[in-house]
């Protein structure tokens, strides 16, 4: 049986009191790669926050890797939030400090503490994202492109079920945003971890085609 890593049944997504969706029922599974389309305001940013606990669940049900998101508190969300990846359109890196110090600042803050593990597991990522030896590197020094790698190598640091993209390529050119898409379906493909991308870019869509959803007239609907 193939492993549901989100499951949401008659949700309302609701922002600052407004009703943002209604009756969302959808599934992720493990290892799918699925598309979140809609023009912008229409709730695909809202979804994902639902899904990592930044909005409380309140109407209908939903499960993301195992956590009940209406039982969702500030003690419980730092392990649903360990168990997922989040990588952002606008990168949300230390500039202050270079690639590797990047992503072991994330290691030490969800509880690593064996130095020859982190440089291990900083390795590893570095290198599925193509940036082996550039973790010397300051992040404002590296182009988008490499800056978004980094971002997604500090998505996989502690090896998660599932990944959330908002709008990964929003930022970059089309010969990028190819190099980042691959890397997203090879990440699906050979780790077996679910990634839900919110994009507005269809030429990646139609590029790269998967199961698809999208936010129009307050509702999710599945694309044909």
């Amino acid at each position: 049986m193939s492993e549901i890593v989100v499951q949401l049944e008659h949700v309302n997504i609701y922002q600052s009191g407004n009703l943002i969706l209604q009756e969302v029922n959808f599934e992720v599974q493990k290892g799918e790669f699925v598309y979140l389309v809609g023009k912008t305001g229409t709730g695909k940013s809202s979804l994902l926050k639902t899904l990592y606990g930044e909005i409380t669940l309140t109407e209908g049900q939903g499960k993301v890797v195992g956590f009940d998101l209406k039982e969702m508190d500030w003690k419980k969300l730092p392990f649903l939030r360990r168990n997922l990846g989040i990588v952002f359109q606008d990168f949300q890196l230390l500039t202050d400090r270079n690639v590797h110090e990047n992503l072991r600042f994330v290691l030490k803050a969800t509880g690593w503490q064996d130095e020859q593990l982190i440089n291990q597991k900083i390795n590893d990522v570095l290198a599925k994202v193509g940036l082996q030896n550039k973790g010397f590197k300051m992040t404002f020094e590296m182009s988008g492109g490499e800056q978004q790698r980094v971002d997604i190598a500090r998505a996989l640091l502690n090896s998660p079920k599932l990944i959330l993209a908002d709008e990964p390529t929003g930022s970059l050119d089309p010969e990028t945003s190819d190099e980042i898409m691959q890397i997203l379906f090879q990440i699906a493909k050979e780790d077996g971890t679910a990634i839900v991308m919110a994009t507005h870019d269809f030429m990646v869509v139609n590029k790269f085609p998967s199961r698809t959803l999208t936010t129009e007239g307050g509702r999710l609907v599945a694309k044909a």
